[in-house]
C-alpha cells in the first residue's frame, strides 16, 4: 500500500495518543505506541484470508491425494491377487503356496489390528458429537452455546474498524474469542475422526465455517492484530438451532420443529448476508485502493438485507461499493425467493398453533377437576349451569376442559363467560403428554361425557372406556366419574384393576337410570319428574298467580342434600327425627347412611331409605336430606335441643356456643318411648320409676358415645320382656310401626335390620324352590323361550289383561339395544308380592325383541305381542285401556340425523293412543280392581285402609285418559306431545307441562349427575336404590360375569334384602286420612302417616285444575315436591310415600288375589282359558306354578 504515515507520529518514543490521520484516514489502521505493530501501517487482510485458504485448499487437495494413492494401491493390489488366483489354478507348489502365503497372513493381521484400534476411536467419536449419551449431548449443546457466544463477540467487534492492532494480552474480547476457537478446533477434530467421507465432511456448512473463522484467530495472536473478516459465518450455526431444541427434548411435534428450523434458516441467512455487505462496504474493493468504501454499522447493513429481501428498497442505505452490488444483485434473487416461501409459511405455522396448547398453573388452596369426552355447547352449558348454581356452597374448584378439537365461536365464548373457574386445553387424555399438561396427577377427579345422541351407543362407551384405561394407566389413584350409555359395557370398568367404586369411581350408566326412572313411573306416575328434579339444581322461580306453575316451581326449586346429623338426634329412631326435623328445621329427611355393627357384614356402611322404627341414630349419622338450599341443612347439624328447643323460626337455628353435653341412654330410650306412644316426656309412662333399678345395667350395654341398633334394640326388647304391664297395649300394637306386621312381636326384628327378615318369611321359606335371584333382590323365574311368551292378537285380546304395563317398543334388527332389562328389573323388585307384579306386554318387532330377550327371560310375567305401536288393533288386543301405565320406547332415535325428527315415531304414537276411543262395557271389568293396600291394611277394614286410589280409576273411554310416559331424545320436542298446552318451544324441558305432569322424559336431564355425583358420591347410590329395584355393585359383579340374573335358593340373609321400602301413592278421598284430604295440613298428615304406618310423605300428585273453583274434565296431574307443613291438601291429591315391606301380605293377599289390581289381570287372563279356580287353592298357586306350566304351555305364556 502506497499511504504512509508519517514516521515521526510512528516513533515508538512519540506520545501514546492514537495518531493524526491527515486525509487517507480510512486507508491506514488506527495504531497506539504500546502496540508493536507494522511500522509502514499497511494492512494485513490478505494473511487472515490466505490462512483460511490455505488451510480449507490444503487438506482438500491432502484429501484427493490421499483417495487417488489410495485407488492406485487397491487397483495394484488388485491385480496382485489376480495373478496369485492364476498360479494357483495352473497348479503352483505346495510349498511356495505356503511360503508365499506366511508374510501375507502376517501383514493381514497387522492390518486388522490396525482397522479394529482406528475403528474404535471412530467409533468413540461418532458417539461423542452424535448426542447418543449425556456426555454427547452436553457437548453438542455446549459446542452450539460457544458458537453463539462468538457470534455476540462479533457483534460487539463490529463497532470497531473493520482491521485494528490489539494486544491480546491486554483485550479481553480476543483472549474469550481464542478460547472459544481452540474448543472449536477440538470438536473439529473430533467429527473429522468420525466421519464415514472426508471429502463430504470437508465441504459441509460447519466444517466451511471452522476453516474461516478458526485460523484467523490465531494469525491475530501472531501479527498483534485483528480482523473482523468473515467472523459473522458464525451465524450459520443457527441452522442447528432445533437439532439443540430436539436433543433437550423442548420441541416435540412436527410443527414446532418446522417453525423452528424455518426461523433459524431466516435468521442465520439474514445475519450472515449482513456480514459479508458490512464487511465490504467498511473496506472497499480491492481493486480501488479501498478508497469507496462508506462507514456503516453491522446493524445498518441487517436493515438493508431486510428492506431489499421484502423489495421494499426506500434507498436511505445502499452498497456503494462493486463487491456489495454484486453481492446484493445475486442476494435478491435468493433473498426475495426465500422471504416470499419462508415468511407466509412461517406466518401459517404461527397462526396454526394450537391456541390451547398451554400447560395449567395449578392454584395453591383451590382444587381443579378434569372435564374431557363430549365436548360441545350443549353438553358444557349444561353441565356449567348445574355445577356453578348458586345454591351450591361457594364452588371453590376450578374446571379444566380437555378436548382434542379447538372450541368454536360460541363454546368460546362460553369460556371466556365463565374464565374465572373455567380453562379450555387442546389435547387428548389417550396422550400421556396432555395429561401432564392439565394436571391430572394433582386433580380432584375426572369427569368424563358421553355422547347421548351417537349412533352407535357401544362405539361411544368404548371410547370412554379408553379413555378410563389411559387415565388410570397414568394415575391410578385418580377418582372418576363416566357417563355409559349401556349398562352391559359398565362390566368392561370392573376389568380395570385400578377401577375401585370404594374410592369414588363412579360409572353414570344413563339407560340404567333413564329406564329405571320410567319404571318406577310405572308405579307411582309422576315419579321420574319429581326424581330428576331433586338432583338437578334449579333456582326458584317466584309466580304470584295461583295457577298450578306456582305449586310446581315451588317444589322444583328442592334438591337432594346430605348433612351429619347433630348429636341432639343419636339414640331416637328414624321416624322420630324425621318428623322432629319436618316440623321444627323444616327439612325432610328420606335415608340415612348406616353403619352396621356387624363385621361380618360385605359392607358396614349402607343407605337405608326410610328403614323404620328399629333404626337408632348413631353418632356421626349422615342424614340425606330435601330442601331448597345447601344452607338450610345446616340446621340438622347445628340443632341443639338445650338452645333450639323454644325456637319456632328455623332460620334462627345456627352454631351455638354451648358445649352439648351428652344425652344419658335412659334419656335418649326415654324419649324413643314417648314419641312411640304419641305422648309428652311428662305424661308417658313407658319408662316408670321400675325401670330406673336396671339403668346400671343398661349404661354398661349402651355406649354413651354412641347408640348402635344391636343395644337399643336388644335392650328395648329386654323392656317389653320384662316388664309387660308397663307398655301399654296401644304401645304394643304400634311399636312394630304398623299393625299386623312383624314389628309387633318384640322377638322378631330387632336385631340388625340388613340381615333378619320377618317370621312369615322363615317360616314359608321354601329352600328348594328358587323364586328369587341368588341376591335376593329380584322375582326369578328359570329361562324361557321366548315363543312361550309370545301372544297372537287374539290370545292377547283373551287374555282380558287388566291393572298391566305396556311397553311400545319401536326397533329393527339394525337397532342399537337399549337394554329393556333395566326397565323390567325395578319392576321385578323382591320388596313386592308375587301377586303384586305387573303384567309386563311388549309390543314391537319380533326381531329386536328377540335381541333383547337374552336378558329378560329370567323374569316373570312378561309377555310379548308382535305387531308396531302405530297398530290400534295391536293396542287394542293388549287392552291398553285398562293398563296402569303405557310406555313408549323408541331404538332408532339416534339414527336420523334431523334433531327435530328423531322422536316422531314416540310422537305419532302417543298422539295415537291419545286419538283413541273406547266403550264403557269393559268398565265392569274394574269395578273390582282396587289396587295396592299398604302394609298392615287390612281391605276388609276400609276405615283402616289409606290406599284406594290409582287404584279405584273411573272407566276410561278416550285415550287422552290412558297414563303414558313417553321418552324423548330431543327436548324441543317436547311440544308436540300436549296439543292442548301453551309451551314456548324454547321453555326449557322442566317448565313444560308433558314433563311437570310425568308424561314426558328426555335423557338430558341426567346430565345433572354428572355434578351432583361429583360433589356426593352418596346421591348417585341414593337415586339407583331408588329407580333400579336395589342393584348393587355384587349384582353388577354378578351380570358382569354371566350376562344374566342367577337363581338362588331363598335363605334368611336372601330374604332379608326383601324387607326394604317402596315407593307408593296414597290416596285421600277415603280411607284413615280421608279427614286429612279436604282442605287438610300436609304436615298433619306427615305426621300421622309417619307415627302410624311408618310411611315417608315426600310430595303430592295434584290434579292440574284442583285449584279452579270450577269443576274440570281434565284428568292431568302435576307434581309438588316436598310442600311446606302448612300446605292445603284437596280429597283428589295422590299422595309419593315410602312405604315399608309388608310381610304378611304375601298370604293375606293370597287368597284376595282376584280382588287386588295386580292379580285381578292374572286371574282374567287364566279364565280366558282355563275355568277360575277355587278360592282354596289360590295360595297354592305360586308353589304349583311350575308344574302346572309344565302341563300347559298357555298359562305359562300368560304368565
Amino acid at each position: 500500500m502506497s499511504n504512509n504515515i508519517n514516521a515521526n507520529n510512528l516513533n515508538t518514543d512519540s506520545s501514546s495518543s492514537p495518531v493524526n490521520v491527515p486525509k487517507m484516514d480510512a486507508l491506514i489502521i488506527p495504531v497506539t505506541m504500546e502496540v508493536p505493530c507494522d511500522s509502514r501501517g499497511q494492512r494485513m487482510w490478505w494473511a487472515f484470508l490466505a490462512s483460511s485458504m490455505v488451510t480449507f485448499f490444503g487438506g482438500l487437495f491432502i484429501i484427493l491425494l490421499w483417495r487417488t494413492l489410495k485407488y492406485l494401491w487397491t487397483v495394484c493390489c488388485h491385480c496382485g491377487v489376480k495373478n496369485k488366483e492364476t498360479q494357483k489354478i495352473n497348479g503352483g507348489g505346495d510349498t511356495q503356496a505356503d511360503g508365499a502365503c506366511k508374510p501375507t497372513d502376517e501383514k493381514e493381521e497387522n492390518v486388522a489390528a490396525e482397522v479394529g484400534w482406528m475403528t474404535s476411536v471412530k467409533d468413540w467419536a461418532g458417539v461423542m458429537i452424535s448426542a447418543q449419551t449425556l456426555t454427547g449431548r452436553v457437548l453438542v449443546v455446549l459446542v452450539f452455546a460457544l458458537s453463539i457466544g462468538a457470534l455476540v463477540i462479533y457483534f460487539i467487534d463490529s463497532s470497531n474498524p473493520i482491521e485494528s492492532c490489539q494486544n491480546f494480552y491486554k483485550d479481553f474480547t480476543l483472549q474469550i474469542d481464542m478460547a472459544f476457537n481452540v474448543f472449536f478446533l477440538l470438536y473439529f477434530g473430533l467429527r473429522f475422526i468420525a466421519a464415514n467421507d472426508k471429502l463430504w465432511f470437508w465441504l459441509e456448512v460447519n466444517s466451511v465455517v471452522d476453516f474461516f473463522t478458526v485460523p484467523p484467530v490465531f494469525v491475530s495472536v501472531y501479527l498483534n492484530r485483528s480482523w473482523l473478516g468473515l467472523r459473522f459465518l458464525r451465524a450459520l450455526r443457527l441452522i442447528q438451532f432445533s437439532e439443540i431444541l430436539q436433543f433437550l427434548n423442548i420441541l416435540k411435534t412436527s410443527n414446532s420443529i418446522k417453525l423452528v428450523n424455518l426461523c433459524s434458516i431466516f435468521i442465520s441467512t439474514w445475519l450472515t448476508a449482513a456480514g459479508f455487505i458490512h464487511l465490504v462496504e467498511n473496506s472497499g474493493d480491492p481493486w480501488e485502493n479501498f478508497q469507496n468504501n462508506q462507514p456503516l454499522t453491522y446493524w445498518e447493513c441487517v436493515y438493508l438485507l431486510m428492506v431489499t429481501m421484502s423489495t421494499v428498497g426506500y434507498g436511505d442505505v445502499y452498497a456503494k461499493t462493486t463487491l456489495g452490488r454484486l453481492f446484493m444483485v445475486f442476494f435478491i434473487l435468493g433473498g426475495l425467493a426465500m422471504f416470499a416461501s419462508y415468511v407466509p409459511e412461517i406466518i401459517e405455522l404461527i397462526g396454526n398453533r394450537k391456541k390451547y396448547g398451554g400447560s395449567y398453573s395449578a392454584v395453591s388452596g383451590r382444587k381443579h377437576i378434569v372435564v374431557c369426552g363430549h365436548i360441545t355447547l350443549e353438553s358444557v352449558s349444561n353441565f356449567l349451569k348445574d355445577f356453578l348454581h348458586k345454591d351450591r356452597d361457594d364452588v371453590n374448584v376450578e374446571i379444566v376442559f380437555l378436548h382434542n378439537i379447538s372450541p368454536n365461536l360460541e363454546l368460546e365464548a362460553l369460556f371466556k363467560r365463565h374464565f374465572t373457574q373455567v380453562e379450555f386445553y387442546q389435547g387428548s387424555v389417550l396422550n400421556p403428554h396432555d395429561l401432564a399438561r392439565v394436571k391430572i396427577e394433582s386433580a380432584d377427579a375426572c369427569l368424563i361425557l358421553a355422547n347421548k345422541y351417537c349412533a352407535d351407543p357401544d362405539a361411544e362407551d368404548a371410547s370412554n372406556i379408553m379413555r378410563v384405561i389411559s387415565i388410570k394407566n397414568y394415575h391410578p389413584k385418580i377418582r372418576i366419574i363416566t357417563q355409559m350409555l349401556q349398562y352391559h359395557n359398565k362390566a368392561h370398568l370392573l376389568n380395570i384393576p385400578s377401577w375401585n367404586w370404594k374410592e369414588g369411581d363412579d360409572a353414570i350408566c344413563l339407560a340404567e337410570l333413564k329406564l329405571g326412572f320410567i319404571a318406577q313411573s310405572c308405579l307411582a306416575p309422576g315419579l321420574s319428574t319429581m326424581l330428576a328434579n331433586l338432583f338437578s339444581m334449579r333456582s326458584f322461580i317466584k309466580i304470584e298467580e295461583d295457577t298450578w306453575q306456582k305449586y310446581y316451581l315451588e317444589g322444583v326449586a328442592n334438591e337432594m342434600y346430605t348433612e351429619y346429623l347433630s348429636s341432639a338426634f343419636v339414640g331416637l329412631s328414624f321416624p322420630a327425627v324425621c318428623e322432629l326435623v319436618f316440623a321444627k328445621l323444616k327439612l325432610l329427611m328420606i335415608a340415612i347412611e348406616y353403619k352396621s355393627e356387624k363385621r361380618e357384614s360385605r359392607s358396614r356402611k349402607r343407605i337405608l331409605i326410610n328403614p323404620g322404627n328399629h333404626v337408632k341414630i348413631q353418632e356421626g349419622t349422615l342424614g340425606f336430606f330435601i330442601a331448597s338450599d345447601a344452607k338450610e341443612v345446616k340446621r340438622a347439624y347445628f340443632y341443639c335441643k338445650a338452645c333450639h328447643d323454644d325456637i319456632t323460626d328455623p332460620k334462627r337455628i345456627k352454631k351455638c356456643g354451648c358445649k352439648r353435653p351428652k344425652m344419658s341412654i335412659y334419656k335418649r330410650m326415654r324419649l324413643a318411648c314417648c314419641f312411640d306412644c304419641g305422648r309428652s316426656e311428662r305424661d308417658c309412662s313407658c319408662m316408670s320409676g321400675s325401670v330406673h333399678s336396671n339403668m346400671d345395667t343398661l349404661e354398661r350395654a349402651f355406649p354413651l358415645s354412641s347408640v348402635s341398633v344391636n343395644d337399643c334394640s336388644t335392650s328395648l326388647r329386654a323392656f317389653e320382656d320384662e316388664q309387660p304391664s308397663t307398655l301399654s297395649p296401644k304401645k304394643k300394637q304400634r311399636n312394630g310401626g304398623m299393625r299386623n306386621s312383624p314389628n309387633s312381636s318384640p322377638k322378631l326384628m330387632r336385631h340388625d335390620p340388613l340381615l333378619i327378615p320377618g317370621n312369615e318369611q322363615i317360616d314359608n321359606m321354601d329352600a328348594n324352590v328358587k323364586k328369587y335371584d341368588s341376591t335376593g333382590m329380584f322375582h326369578w323365574c328359570p329361562a324361557k323361550d321366548i315363543e312361550k311368551v309370545i301372544l297372537t292378537r287374539s290370545e292377547a285380546a283373551m287374555t282380558v289383561l287388566s291393572g298391566h304395563v305396556v311397553v311400545c317398543i319401536f326397533g329393527d334388527v339394525k337397532s342399537a339395544l337399549i337394554g329393556l332389562r333395566n326397565l323390567v328389573m325395578p319392576l321385578r323388585a323382591s320388596n313386592f308380592h308375587y301377586h303384586e307384579l305387573k303384567h309386563i306386554v311388549f309390543v314391537g318387532s319380533l326381531e329386536y325383541l328377540r335381541r333383547e330377550w337374552e336378558t329378560l327371560h329370567n323374569f316373570p310375567k312378561v309377555s310379548i305381542l308382535p305387531g308396531t305401536p302405530l297398530s290400534r288393533a295391536d293396542l287394542r288386543a293388549v287392552n291398553i285401556n285398562l293398563c296402569d301405565m303405557c310406555v313408549i320406547l323408541s331404538a332408532n332415535q339416534n339414527n336420523i340425523d334431523d334433531a327435530s325428527l328423531q322422536d316422531k315415531e314416540c310422537i305419532l304414537a302417543s298422539l295415537n293412543i291419545k286419538s283413541m276411543q273406547f266403550d264403557d262395557s269393559i268398565g265392569v271389568l274394574q269395578a273390582n280392581s282396587q289396587g295396592f293396600t299398604p302394609p298392615g291394611m287390612d281391605r276388609t277394614s276400609p276405615d283402616n285402609s289409606p290406599v284406594h286410589g290409582l287404584l279405584r280409576q273411573p272407566s276410561i273411554t278416550t285415550g287422552a285418559n290412558i297414563p303414558i310416559i313417553t321418552e324423548l331424545v330431543n327436548d324441543s320436542n317436547v311440544q308436540f306431545l300436549d296439543q292442548d298446552d301453551d309451551d314456548d318451544p324454547d321453555t326449557e324441558l322442566y317448565l313444560t307441562q308433558p314433563f311437570a305432569c310425568g308424561t314426558a322424559f328426555a335423557v338430558s336431564v341426567l346430565d345433572s349427575l354428572m355434578s351432583a355425583t361429583y360433589f356426593n358420591d352418596n346421591i348417585l347410590t341414593l337415586i339407583r336404590t331408588l329407580v333400579t329395584g336395589g342393584a348393587t355393585p355384587e349384582l353388577e359383579a354378578l351380570i358382569a360375569e354371566e350376562n344374566a340374573l342367577r337363581g338362588g335358593y331363598s335363605t334368611p340373609q336372601t330374604l332379608a334384602n326383601r324387607d326394604r321400602c317402596r315407593v307408593a301413592q296414597l290416596a285421600l278421598y277415603d280411607g284413615p286420612f280421608a279427614d286429612l284430604g279436604d282442605g287438610g295440613c300436609y304436615g298433619d298428615l306427615f305426621c300421622k302417616a309417619l307415627k302410624t304406618y311408618n310411611m315417608l310423605c315426600f310430595g303430592i300428585y295434584r290434579l292440574r285444575d284442583a285449584h279452579l273453583s270450577t269443576p274440570s274434565q281434565c284428568t292431568k296431574r302435576y307434581v309438588i315436591t316436598n310442600p311446606p307443613y302448612e300446605f292445603e291438601l284437596v280429597p283428589t291429591d295422590l299422595i309419593f310415600c315410602l312405604m315399608q315391606f309388608d310381610h304378611n301380605a304375601g298370604q293375606s293377599r293370597a287368597s284376595l288375589s282376584h280382588s287386588s289390581h295386580s292379580s285381578y289381570s292374572s286371574s282374567k287372563k287364566s279364565s280366558s282359558v282355563h275355568s277360575i279356580p277355587s278360592t282354596a287353592n289360590r295360595p297354592n298357586r305360586t308353589k304349583s306354578r311350575d308344574s302346572r306350566d309344565k302341563q300347559n304351555r298357555k298359562e305359562m305364556v300368560y304368565r
